[in-house]
This record gives structure tokens, sequence and C-alpha cells, in this order.
């Protein structure tokens, strides 16, 4: 019963199959190889649209390097204040951006409000030199760390403030394809025609072994990206590896097959938390269920086997937030086991 991350499971098996054929052989490194030439043709299909595509092997990386290139030094990213990029990243865009400056903003569900954004953007005073950062750049979470996502509304008028502000839309999608198939949307959709300028293209919490890709929407936009992903250590010499697990990630819509089999288990935990009288704190909208549960629950559970981690405690309600993260690996046998559990102590 391990629900502690996506990060947790294993590699899909077609993802190892590639990675066994890739191994065969030569081929020429740092992004010279037909697996790459492949896959930027596989991104190009996929959002319908002209992109510069840029393989790395960390989300982190992803989103430092994406938002170092589309903010400058004196440039402000603005964000969830909860979002990953800002709380669990250690200080990385702003390193790698040279002194970049996040600005976490407040928002229910782990999701930046459209009218909060504009407030902030709308309080000149507070933006442009010689005294003030400049907003560059806006960040959303695709999914939220609350587990909730942005429908394609949210994402259009988002992106139209940001755009009114001189600023780029960059998007997390750590689990993009968790938050797509949600929606029941195409991925051009979700991206570039909502107004998202860059995106982080995650793999590894859907299956990979450890792949993500930079995508810019315009090309010109990525304009020295090349230097800068190998500036920041983030070319991978044996760039093949990286490009076939990304390949099979991508063939036949293996991401999204996944990404359903993981949403699928985290609605029927959520229905079993429910039934046992502990109902989702937020809409479980991607992978990931957070449930308020007295301690000595939580010690039960963790006892029988469970494998997860307390959020926050709540001294007024006694209980203690949990995070619940399903993959593509999870079963419903260990979420009825789970489940059992809970009920019994209802």
């Amino acid at each position: 019963m391990n629900f502690a991350s996506d990060n947790t499971a294993g590699v899909a098996p077609e993802i190892m199959a590639a990675l066994a054929r890739c191994n065969e052989g030569f081929a020429l490194g740092y992004g010279n190889d037909d697996w790459t030439r492949r896959v930027e043709k596989q991104f190009a299909d996929l959002f319908k649209h002209e992109v510069a595509v840029f393989l790395v092997p960390t989300g982190t990386g992803a989103n430092a390097l994406a938002l170092a290139h589309v903010t400058p030094p004196w440039g402000a990213v603005l964000c969830h204040e909860d979002a990953h990029i800002a709380t669990d990243e250690c200080g990385a865009p702003e390193f790698f951006g040279g002194g970049i400056k996040l600005v976490g903003l407040p928002g229910a569900e782990g999701k930046i409000a459209p009218a909060t954004l504009k407030a902030r953007l709308d309080n000149k005073a507070q933006w442009g030199p010689p005294h003030h950062v400049t907003p560059a750049a806006v960040s959303i979470s695709q999914a939220s760390e609350a587990g909730t996502i942005y429908r394609l509304d949210e994402i259009r008028e988002i992106a139209g403030i940001a755009h009114a502000n001189g600023a780029v839309v960059h998007m997390d999608g750590a689990r993009f394809g968790n938050a797509l198939v949600r929606m029941n949307a195409s991925a051009d959709a979700a991206t570039w025609k909502a107004g998202v300028d860059v995106l982080s293209f995650g793999a590894t919490k859907g299956g990979a072994m450890g792949a993500e890709a930079v995508i810019f929407f315009d090309p010109k936009r990525a304009e020295g990206m090349s230097a800068r992903r190998k500036r920041g250590g983030a070319l991978a010499s044996k760039h093949r590896f990286i490009a076939a697990q990304m390949e099979a990630f991508l063939d036949g819509d293996l991401w999204l097959r996944l990404a359903r089999d993981a949403n699928a288990m985290a609605d029927r935990l959520s229905d079993g938390l429910t039934k046992a009288g502990f109902a989702p704190k937020w809409p479980v909208e991607a992978n990931e269920v957070f449930a308020s549960l007295p301690p000595a629950l939580c010690d039960k559970l963790q006892a029988a086997g469970a494998v997860f981690y307390r959020w926050e405690a709540d001294a007024a309600t006694q209980t203690v937030t949990v995070r619940l993260v399903t993959s593509f690996q999870t079963t419903a046998d260990e979420v009825e086991r789970f489940v059992a559990i809970l009920g019994a102590s209802s």
C-alpha cells in the first residue's frame, strides 16, 4: 500500500523495453541521435505546432532552466505560494536564473485565481526598475500541489492577464498527463492554444525512469537554450537513453493510458475515504488525494504497511492532513486494503 509518491513507482514495462532496445550498438551523444529526432517530431505532432524541444533528466532541471531562460535576473516569476518551484526545488530557479525572484500568491485549492493575479500585477507601485523587480513570467502547476487542475478557461484567463502585462506563461507539467485525461482535452488546447508559452513536460512521475522536456511553443524564444542546458549540467552525454524513454512514453498514447490508470486509482481511493467519513479536503482531479485523519488512524494504517506522508497537523480538529498519491502501478487491491482499515476504524 504505497501512496507516498508516484516517484516511488517503477518504470513502465514498455519504457524499460525501449531502454533495452536503445542499449544495442552505438549512437552519437548529446542529442545527435535518431531517437532525439523522432521525439522532436512526436512532440510537434502531439501539439500540432512547431516546437523547440530540450530533453533533460529531472523535473527540477526542466523548471529551473525554463524559468531562467524566459526571466532576466532582475525579473520576477509569479506563482502560487505553495508551488513546487517555490517550496521543493531548493532555490534552483533563482540559482539558474542568476537571482530571479519568485513571488508567491495565495489561492484556494493550490491554484492562483485570475483576479488575484490581476490585482497583484495592477499594483504598479511595486514593480519596475530601479528599485523593484519586473514581472517577467507567471508559472502555473498542472496539476497543482493540492492535486487540483487548471481548466482551459482558467489557463486562458491567466495567460491573458500575464500577456497583457508583458509576462510569459510557464506551465510546470510534472503531472500534465494526469490533468489532460481528467479534462479530456487535447495537448494543444491545454497549452499554446490557451496561451502557454513554455511547458515543462513531465514523464518521470508518469512512468519513465528519468525523462523530462522543456518545450517552447515559439522556437525563436528558445534561442540560446541549448547552451543554457549544457551550462546548467542538464545535457546528458548518452542522450539517447532519455530520448528512448520519451519516445516510448508518447508512442501510442502510452502516457495517457498510464495517467488514466493512476487517476482511476485516485478516484477509487477518494470514494473509499468518503464512504468511511473522511472525504478529501480538495477535489481529486489528478492522482493525489488529501484527507484529514486522526493521528491514531494514521499510526494504524502505517503499522499495517501503508506508506504515505503526513502533511500538516490541525490542533483544533486533532487531525493531520495526509497526502496519498497513486501511480500507474497502484492496484485496486492496495486501495481496497487501505479502505478496509479506514472502514474498520470509522
